[in-house]
């Protein structure tokens, strides 16, 4: 067998348990986003029938095949399973794949907080479009996760660099964390402030404290310039979205939107494309600073939490 043939049988065997990984993420991810808003745990009791209570077995909970199999309703009593539940599990497992592309097909710690951030951002979003919230627990858990991988990163990448000192490793840890808390603080306050210069300009409660909480969970992640870009774009979407939902009749001018899932696309901008737009332009708007403060208040107007 030559070398080429076996990297290429290599590189498959890692994409397919990349996409099996995401799609059993997404699996949970189904939990998370059903049982969180309602209290529910997590854990107990297994997965089942939300009409029959008919626990489901083993090949029935695989991610994907098993909605397929059951040809979308519930062994024992035939409800109607929701195909929101597999396009759950197909997207997450498609975001893992595509994500382990990106970072050129290396595990690492920071592959893994990618993965495990964009699970979170995807099932706050989906909580948010169901109920309008974005639950304490999801998003204070979201600060500690991106202050706790950051440290973990900096560290692994200390010991790349070939520093043996414990030292070193602890000031860029130190550091990675600090930097982290000062985006988690940025993304609370900037947030709170873009809510009353929305309220002051629309004359009501512009986003909710939930969004604030969420893009503090953001910033710790991403670290505060990149926080910065996360509001610009999901105000600009937000924006655009709620202008076109307006104009075609399907949204009214004085009816809210869930703000949340905008925070989410904006992240996932900012993480996947944030740095290469950081490099190529510092986000020097110039001229059109009054133009995107105005997006930004106006995209702020159209969601409440």
């Amino acid at each position: 067998m030559s070398y080429e043939l076996m990297l290429l049988i290599v590189r498959w065997v890692n994409a397919a348990i990349v996409l099996l990984l995401g799609s059993a993420i997404g699996s949970f991810l189904n939990v998370v986003i059903y049982r969180v808003p309602a209290n529910l745990s997590l854990w107990w009791p297994p997965s089942r029938c939300p009409k029959c209570f008919h626990e489901l077995g083993v090949t029935e909970n695989i991610p994907v095949l098993g909605w397929l199999r059951l040809g979308g309703r519930c062994a024992h009593c035939r409800t109607p399973i929701s195909a929101r539940y597999p396009i759950i599990e197909a997207i997450t497992g498609g975001i893992f794949l595509a994500v382990f592309y990106l970072n050129a097909e290396t595990w690492s710690i920071a592959l893994v907080s990618q993965w495990v951030m964009l699970s979170w951002l995807l099932s706050l979003a989906m909580i948010d479009l169901d109920t309008m919230t974005l639950p304490n627990p999801l998003t204070q858990w979201g600060v500690f996760m991106g202050l706790g991988f950051n440290g973990a990163i900096a560290w692994q990448t200390s010991l790349i660099d070939g520093s043996s000192s414990w030292t070193d490793h602890l000031a860029a840890s130190g550091s990675a964390m600090f930097a982290s808390l000062l985006g988690a603080m940025v993304g609370l306050w900037g947030l709170d402030a873009l809510r009353l210069l929305g309220s002051i300009a629309f004359g009501k409660e512009a986003m909710g404290a939930g969004d604030s909480k969420f893009l503090a969970g953001i910033g710790a992640w991403l670290g505060w310039p990149l926080v910065l870009l996360t509001i610009f774009a999901a105000c600009a979407i937000g924006a655009v979205v709620g202008s076109v939902a307006i104009g075609l009749k399907r949204l009214g001018r004085s009816q809210p939107i869930p703000f949340g899932p905008f925070l989410a696309i904006g992240a996932a901008i900012a993480l996947i494309w944030g740095q290469a737009m950081l490099c190529c332009d510092r986000l020097n708007l110039g001229s059109s600073d009054a133009r995107c403060l105005s997006w930004l208040v106006w995209g702020s107007g159209l969601g409440r939490v």
